[in-house]
C-alpha cells in the first residue's frame, strides 16, 4: 500500500473545464474566474467574493486595502504557517504572535486581550485544520477594546473596532453556529491550493461581511486594481471594441487568478458537498478508532460548529521529538505519509530573526512536540482508510504509555 498524505481529488469534470478553458482561446482572468467568485460568494453567504491566485494574495491585499502599514500592530498565533504571519510583514506593521491556549489549538484569548493596544489594528484568528474559532470570543473582546481603536482610513472608521481577518486557508465550507465561515468575520481568506479539500492547483479568494457606508462594489473594483498592477481596466474589458486604452491607478501588484485555473474550481464547486461529506465519514472513522487508545484528536464536529475537515490531527500523550520522528518514519516504511501541523512560527529562522522565542510560547510547543497529522482526503478507499487505522494503532501501541 501507498497512502500519500494529501493529493490533489480531480476528476474528468475538473479535466474537462480546463480543455473548455483552453480550447475557448481566453485563459486568463475572464468569463470563468467571475462565474467562479459568484459561486463562491453565494456558498459562503456574501455579497461578493474575489478570487486571487493564494490565500496570502488575498490576506496581502486585503491588508493594503485596510490601509495597514508602518507603525500599526497586527495579531495572530505562533501555531500557524508562515503565510499568516509574513504577509503583516509585506505590508511593513508590526507582528504581534500570541500563544495557544494550554490544550487547545485555538489562540489565547485572554492573551489576545492583553496584547491589544492603541496601534492594534487587525487580529488574524486561524480556523486550524478546518475548525472554525470561537468567533464571539473574538468579537467580544474587540468590542470591549473599541475605545482605544484610532482608525486610519474609511473601511477602519466605518467598521470602528480592530477588524477581524479570518486566515480561513482551511476552512472553506465549514460552519460556525449554522453560518458558513466566509460571512463570520469581517474578512476571510481561503486557500485553493493543490492540497486544500477544494482546490483550483493554486489560488485563494476573499469574502468580506457588508460595511455600514462603504460600497461593496468600490472595495471588490480595489481588489481588482491591486491584483491587476493598478490598471484600470482588465483584460477581457480591454477585448471591447475600441477599449484599448487603460489607465495605470497606482504601482500596484499581480496575483489575479486565471481562468484555467478556475476552470478547475468550477468542476470541484459542483462536487464540493459530496467532497466534505466523504471528509466527515473518514473522520468520524478515525475518530471511533483512534479515541479509544488515549489519542488526542481534533474535534471536527460539534453542535457549535462543523469543520470543513481539512486535517485529521492527532496528538499522542508523552512522546518525545525523536520519538514523534521515529513513528512517523514507521509509518512512512508501511506506505503511509504523514505530516506534522505545525512548526510554531518562533522556532524558524526567519522569525528569530525578527526576535520571536519559543520560550515565550511553551503552549505552542506543546501542542507542537506530539502532534501527527494523517493521511485524509477524498482519494482515500475505504480499504485504505481501514489500512490507516490498522497500522497506525499498531505503531502507536509501541509509543502509548
Amino acid at each position: 500500500m501507498k497512502i500519500p498524505f494529501s493529493p490533489p481529488d480531480i476528476t474528468d469534470a475538473e479535466v474537462e473545464q480546463v480543455a473548455e478553458v483552453l480550447r475557448s482561446g481566453w485563459v486568463t482572468t475572464g468569463p470563468k474566474t467571475k462565474e467562479l467568485e459568484r459561486e463562491v460568494s453565494a456558498f459562503c453567504g456574501v455579497s461578493r467574493a474575489v478570487c486571487l491566485n493564494s490565500q496570502s494574495a488575498c490576506a496581502e491585499m486585503t491588508l493594503r486595502l485596510l490601509g495597514i502599514s508602518e507603525d500599526d500592530e497586527v495579531i495572530t498565533c505562533a501555531y500557524t504557517y508562515t503565510a499568516t504571519a509574513s504577509v503583516v510583514c509585506h505590508v511593513g506593521a508590526k507582528l504581534v504572535l500570541i500563544d495557544t491556549q494550554k490544550d487547545s489549538l485555538e489562540m489565547d484569548y485572554d492573551k489576545l486581550e492583553d496584547a491589544i493596544t492603541e496601534k492594534t489594528k487587525v487580529v488574524i484568528p486561524i480556523d486550524l485544520g478546518g475548525v472554525p474559532c470561537n468567533y464571539a470570543r473574538i468579537f467580544s473582546i474587540l468590542e470591549s477594546k473599541k475605545g482605544m481603536f484610532r482608525p486610519k482610513n474609511k473601511i477602519q472608521e466605518a467598521i470602528g473596532r480592530v477588524i477581524v481577518m479570518a486566515d480561513a486557508a482551511h476552512s472553506f465550507g465549514a460552519t460556525w453556529k449554522d453560518r458558513p465561515v466566509g460571512s463570520i468575520a469581517d474578512f476571510s481568506n481561503f486557500s485553493f491550493h493543490a492540497v486544500k479539500n477544494f482546490t483550483t492547483a493554486e489560488g485563494g479568494a476573499v469574502t468580506w461581511k457588508n460595511i455600514d457606508g462603504i460600497d461593496n462594489e468600490a472595495i471588490y473594483h480595489q481588489y481588482q486594481l491591486y491584483s491587476l498592477h493598478g490598471q484600470s481596466k482588465d483584460a477581457l474589458a480591454k477585448t471591447q471594441l475600441g477599449a484599448w486604452e487603460y489607465d495605470i491607478v497606482g504601482p500596484w501588484y499581480k496575483c489575479n487568478m486565471t481562468d484555467v485555473t478556475a476552470g478547475i474550481g468550477l468542476a470541484q464547486m459542483s462536487r464540493y458537498k459530496s467532497l466534505l461529506e466523504r471528509r466527515k465519514q473518514i473522520i468520524c472513522r478515525y475518530d471511533e478508532s483512534f479515541k479509544p487508545l488515549g489519542t488526542e484528536v481534533l474535534k471536527h464536529y460539534t453542535n457549535e460548529y462543523q469543520s470543513s475537515g481539512h486535517l485529521y490531527i492527532t496528538r499522542v500523550p508523552g512522546i518525545t521529538l525523536k520519538e514523534r520522528q521515529e513513528l512517523i518514519i514507521k509509518m512512512a516504511e508501511l506506505g503511509i505519509a504523514c505530516n506534522v501541523h505545525y512548526k510554531p512560527l518562533p522556532m524558524m529562522t526567519a522569525y528569530k530573526n525578527l526576535g520571536f522565542d519559543i520560550k515565550d510560547y511553551p503552549n505552542s510547543f506543546e501542542r507542537f512536540v506530539n502532534e501527527i497529522s494523517l493521511p485524509l482526503h477524498t482519494k482515500l478507499s475505504d480499504e485504505d482508510v481501514e489500512y490507516v487505522i490498522i497500522k497506525y494503532t499498531e505503531v502507536l501501541r509501541e509509543y502509548i504509555k
